[in-house]
């Protein structure tokens, strides 16, 4: 497959797992960049937190609802629902961490993989 095709999936992909994020109002919107950097498991991680169990919830059914409308394609694998403080989707190139604040504060994943380039997406009003 033609290189520049497939980089134009992935940022589509990046794009339709954000809006399922906005969709549902999650909060401090996330992407770090793994592509340069070496023996990684994907190339992207999208980060973002909700208030409670019920909004992180919806915040990743959302992501998979939206990707399977916009892109015709599922998560690889997920995990978490059971007790929603931290819900992980695998889009294989991309990771999707959905977390309660207090998770998120606690694994840091942002400081964990600080030599990334780490872009905060603007929320929508």
């Amino acid at each position: 497959m033609d290189k520049s095709v497939k980089e134009t999936e992935t940022e589509q992909l990046l794009k339709a797992i954000v809006e399922g994020i906005q969709r549902k109002k999650g909060l401090e919107i996330v992407k770090i960049d793994l592509t340069k950097i070496n023996h990684t498991e994907c190339k992207y991680f999208i980060i973002c937190h909700g208030n409670s169990v019920t909004h992180v919830d919806a915040i990743a059914h959302s992501v998979e609802d939206t990707v399977e409308e916009l892109m015709n394609e599922s998560a690889w694998h997920k995990d978490g629902y059971r007790n929603s403080i931290w819900i992980l989707l695998d889009y294989a190139e991309i990771m999707v961490h959905v977390f309660q604040k207090e998770s998120r504060n606690f694994y840091d994943l942002e400081n964990l993989w600080a030599d990334a380039h780490i872009e905060l997406i603007k929320e929508e009003n």
